[in-house]
């Protein structure tokens, strides 16, 4: 599990988020017409062309986080490879396409539609005629019968991670034939689409001992473009190869690898020719982007066109030597001579491939823990809410990337999907007056007495560290750096000098600590003025100051995050709020912080969903209290709730007519804005490095992957065909 970003919704949405607040909000605007929906923010980037321009044959070796420890997505312990495999080898009846809309796949459904509402709600499927297991038995309602039975709820010896929507079925029966399946729920449920989407065979789903131990690991019978071969654990690969009963139009690949890889490592695999496609880091993205323009140097800033020589000088500049030395310390350092000479192979390699760039379909959002503590003050939560510009920590991450660095409107959708308006005039946007005014009507004050207290206790979990280490008063707020961020500080220690190519470096010595594929410092161009507005006053109230506990992740790929947190520390102590960031390992950020409740302030991502009735729901339903006086909050992870959020997510689920569904959604978004409990940021980013060759694959935004148009440029063709269509229909 990943601490800035999910797998998709077959996944389960099981990081962390928060939910929705009891403030009366007058007249809402989360009733919109569907044209708020706007466009995508971004269009997927896969090299598309079609289908005849794609070569027959060829092994596409793809890097993924891990090989899963299961293959049944409604496990726990599903993750993103798990999805992946799901996507390529198993029946969905809806994908989603470019816009995050369901759109019914007719590879296996020739249709799906109410049949009837009263008294009860029926659903008709007519299956694809064609569709058929990989053991060449025909998909049909004992499959989905099997599957309604495991994740009904009912049966508790069935290890289910989630069963939303399926606890609304009362009945599956074989249609006026085998290849139609109705459906009667007991409740209307909106969001059927939802449903039956990956279908595993009955032969998973019809025991209790198949499903939870049958498809952990392997998948004996499937019914997709591919099958899995051969799952590989010991050297970490998952081999999938053509499904020779797939009916529907054939794979172009042979085979498809998926490889566990480091993201730290995978831009030398990549170099080292031994995958083809990799979801990177923007410092990977800078390698490969830098291999493209011929900037090789292992500090070379993002088109800054400098030599790996004279990169080097400058890193002996850096750490000490004069202009004149500085050539000899170059000369000195054979063992950083053999490093850039690695590099610069690598770099010549990294010439093959090309980042494609998207907006992935997750949002990255500030949650605040208003269950107990400081933010239990609806009114703080909604200053440091006003106290953020949105908009400029969206350009931190977003802008340099070349992406669209625009912040996200709502909770429960993402631009271009059905539900989305941006409802975020239910709280108002940066105010600074705004936000010190709802602290002083909270009776937090400037200046005022604070007592002596005992140091704090560092966040829960052993792994939580103050970062920083030496905690000296010039440690900053560096992304690299790990010392504790002290409020008006800044800047003290930090020294600024001039690159060769006439840009500004902002160094601290720590940012130095080069990891290969990353590009130490800060680059601006020559002249940027620093920060202007001083922090304000402290603020404190009966003795105690206004300090938040501020955790953040500390592995490999969490730079990005203790950047924005840099820029949220600063707007923070512009109204008084001051923050103590506390870095902990990957590993115990969400077990031991986020899901227990101990910290104030947290960025983690949640993915966006086609269904958000459904899929939403828990992360903001009301906490209540459970049996043994514990607060049950199942993924509500800040703790603050409304009854009427619950009633609109309730209603939303329960109409069958869509215009009224994407009001009640809206509706429910605007209230979750004014209760200031998460503050989404931006989406993120999705940057894929592919070989050049390879289409109709890459950055895939929104869309559910089309397995069997992926492979290899055909000798000849060129990029730029129009892309066949996905096999979807109405």
């Amino acid at each position: 599990m990943s601490h800035d970003g999910v797998g998709p919704r077959a996944v389960m949405r099981s990081v962390a988020f928060l939910t929705a607040g009891a403030l009366a909000v007058p007249l809402l605007s989360g009733c919109g017409s569907a044209d708020e929906a706007g466009k995508p923010l971004a269009r997927q980037d896969i090299a598309p062309v079609g289908r005849a321009q794609v070569a027959e044959g060829g092994t596409l070796r793809w890097a993924v986080d891990a090989v899963p420890e299961t293959f049944n997505t409604f496990q726990s312990d599903a993750d993103a490879t798990t999805t992946r495999v799901a996507q390529a080898v198993l029946p969905s009846m809806y994908r989603l396409d470019a816009t995050g809309r369901p759109q019914r796949d007719s590879d296996y459904l020739e249709s799906a539609k109410v049949v009837d509402t009263e008294p009860k709600q029926v659903v008709l499927y007519k299956l694809n005629q064609q569709a058929v297991w990989s053991d060449g038995r025909e998909i049909g309602a004992a499959d989905f019968a099997a599957q309604w039975r495991a994740l009904s709820g009912k049966d508790s010896a069935y290890w289910t991670a989630r069963n939303a929507g399926y606890e609304r079925i009362e009945k599956i029966e074989r249609g006026d034939n085998d290849l139609e399946v109705r459906v009667t729920f007991k409740r209307t449920y909106a969001d059927w689409r939802s449903l039956f989407s990956p279908l595993y065979p009955k032969d998973v789903m019809g025991t209790p001992d198949a499903f939870n131990d049958g498809a952990r690991r392997k998948l004996k019978v499937t019914a997709g473009p591919f099958v899995v071969k051969k799952v590989d654990r010991k050297n970490d690969q998952v081999r999938l190869t053509r499904n020779t009963r797939w009916w529907g139009r054939p794979a172009k690949l042979s085979e498809i690898v998926l490889t566990a890889v480091p993201r730290d490592e995978r831009a030398s695999a990549l170099a080292a020719g031994k995958i083809d496609l990799a979801e990177i880091d923007p410092a990977a993205a800078q390698r490969v982007d830098g291999a493209a323009n011929g900037t090789a140097g292992p500090l070379a800033g993002p088109g800054s066109g400098r030599t790996a020589a004279k990169a080097l000088r400058s890193w002996a500049l850096a750490h000490g030597s004069d202009e004149d030395t500085a050539e000899d310390e170059v000369e000195a350092r054979s063992e950083l001579r053999k490093e850039i000479a690695k590099w610069e192979e690598q770099q010549k390699a990294l010439r093959d491939f090309e980042v494609r760039r998207s907006l992935e379909p997750a949002y990255t959002q500030l949650a605040l823990n208003g269950a107990d503590g400081l933010l239990a003050d609806e009114r703080v939560r909604r200053a440091v809410a006003r106290a953020l510009d949105r908009k400029e920590l969206a350009k931190v991450v977003l802008k340099p990337l070349g992406l669209p660095a625009e912040p996200v409107g709502s909770h429960l959708a993402l631009a271009g999907q059905d539900a989305y308006a941006d409802n975020s005039g239910a709280l108002g946007g940066q105010d600074t007056a705004e936000a010190q005014a709802l602290l002083a009507d909270a009776g937090w004050v400037p200046g005022g007495p604070v007592k002596k207290q005992e140091k704090a206790e560092k966040a829960a979990g052993s792994e939580g560290k103050k970062a920083g280490g030496k905690k000296s008063d010039s440690d900053d707020d560096s992304a690299d750096g790990d010392g504790t961020y002290v409020v008006g500080e800044d800047d003290k220690g930090r020294t600024v000098r001039e690159s060769d190519d006439g840009r500004q470096l902002a160094q601290d010595g720590k940012q130095f600590k080069q990891a290969h594929g990353g590009a130490p410092g800060a680059y601006a161009p020559k002249g940027t003025a620093a920060p202007a507005a001083a922090p304000a006053k402290a603020l404190a109230k009966d003795g105690k100051a206004l300090s938040l506990r501020f955790v953040l992740p500390s592995g490999p790929g969490s730079e990005p995050l203790a950047a924005v947190a840099a820029r949220i520390t600063r707007m923070l102590a512009k109204v008084g709020i001051g923050t103590d960031i506390t870095k902990v390992s990957d590993e115990s950020y969400f077990k031991d912080h986020i899901a227990s409740g101990q910290y104030d302030l947290a960025l983690y991502s949640w993915p966006g969903s086609a269904f958000p009735a459904t899929d939403a729901r828990p992360i903001y339903a009301k906490p209540v209290p459970a049996a043994d006086g514990s607060l049950s909050v199942e993924q509500n992870y800040t703790r603050v709730g409304t009854d009427q959020v619950d009633q609109l997510f309730e209603q939303a689920v329960s109409t069958l007519d869509e215009g009224e569904k994407r009001s009640l959604i809206r509706k429910a978004d605007s209230r979750i804005w004014a209760a200031a409990g998460s503050i989404p940021l931006y989406q993120r980013p999705q940057l894929t490095a592919v070989r050049k060759s390879v289409v109709n694959a890459g950055a895939f935004g929104f869309q559910t992957p089309v397995y069997e148009d992926m492979g290899f440029l055909k000798k000849g063709a060129k990029k730029g065909a129009k892309a066949s269509a996905s096999p979807s229909g109405n």
